[in-house]
């Protein structure tokens, strides 16, 4: 309750008051752009990082409401459970059976060959796609030194040492960079040539805007990624992006950690987002044409602007949170 207690007292300093009015108006402007003309039940969707989690939570809510889905995952056993699910709920909206209203592929979204594969079946199966939501990634807890090993000063550095830190770093480049720039550039010629209002989705974290401790790799890659999109926002005009910033998501994301570190803070299951809240509003923002989305607003929008005004507090607070 402290951190919440100091981020209620800093709400009503003038100076925060005033960011935010600001901030608030800026972001109104500039993230609402209209909304899409494709129909809910014509519209062609494609989930990258769909066996589990958020991506899960997607392909739920797309389904539900008539759409065409694609899952992609890398577990077989794991896609071919929610693609049932999925069936299961398109067929309380339509009383149509429709070839190829779900379909399944498993791949990697890093890897160039398996994204190929995935938009060949598109082509096959719908000739194009309409919505790409790309929620796969991967999490890191540890310090950086933590990882290379060191527990004490004075500790030599050995080449293995730092060796390991570049692997665990590249896996977690491959998680959180390499497969939105492969998904990006193998779909985008096809989101331009094949829909009528194409729009690309980018989970990605509060981590991306505030730095915190024991998150440095995950942080500095989930910006890289925002980045990356926010740039092709710009790049290819006729596209919608959107960025989804939320808070801690419920659910065992940080058991795939790549540098197998533990879970320092509050347990997310208990605090953390629900996937579906997240989906669903997620979604709405696609349909609105939001640029950004922040889940939830308040709390990561004043956490953002506390680190922008206040960052020593910020970051007091964030080494009081993660325990570091």
């Amino acid at each position: 309750m402290s951190t919440l207690h100091a981020l209620v007292a800093f709400s009503f300093e003038p100076k925060v008051v005033a960011a935010l009015l600001f901030g608030t108006a800026i972001y109104s402007l500039y993230s609402r752009e209209g909304r899409r003309g494709i129909p809910r039940n014509k519209e062609r969707v494609l989930v990258l990082g769909a066996s589990s989690g958020i991506g899960r939570a997607f392909a739920h809510a797309y389904s539900s409401r008539g759409a065409k889905v694609c899952i992609v995952g890398r577990r077989s056993d794991a896609l071919e459970g929610v693609k049932s699910e999925c069936l299961g709920r398109r067929a309380k909206t339509s009383n149509l059976e429709e070839p190829n209203a779900v379909i399944s592929v498993v791949a990697d979204f890093s890897n160039a060959a398996d994204m190929n594969r995935v938009r060949e079946t598109l082509v096959e199966a719908w000739s194009g796609v309409d919505t790409v939501i790309v929620s796969a990634g991967v999490s890191a807890l540890r310090p950086l030194m933590e990882v290379a090993g060191v527990h004490e000063k004075g500790y030599q550095l050995t080449i293995d040492d730092v060796q390991k830190v570049a692997d665990v770093s590249n896996a977690a480049i491959r998680g959180n960079y390499t497969g939105p720039l492969v998904s990006a550039v193998t779909l985008i010629p096809l989101l331009e040539s094949s829909s009528p209002s194409p729009s690309i989705l980018l989970i990605s974290s509060l981590a991306a805007l505030v730095p915190l401790p024991t998150r440095s790799l995950y942080c500095s890659t989930k910006a890289a990624s925002l980045l990356l999109y926010q740039s092709l926002m710009i790049e290819h005009p006729q596209i919608t992006f959107t960025t989804a910033i939320p808070g801690t998501i419920e659910g065992n994301f940080r058991a795939s950690a790549v540098d197998q570190g533990p879970v320092r803070e509050a347990d997310p299951n208990k605090r953390g987002l629900k996937a579906d809240y997240v989906a669903r509003k997620c979604v709405e923002a696609v349909d609105s044409q939001q640029r950004e989305v922040l889940l939830p607003y308040w709390p990561c929008r004043l956490g953002h602007l506390l680190y922008w005004l206040f960052p020593g507090v910020a970051e007091r607070m964030a080494r009081k949170m993660y325990k570091f």
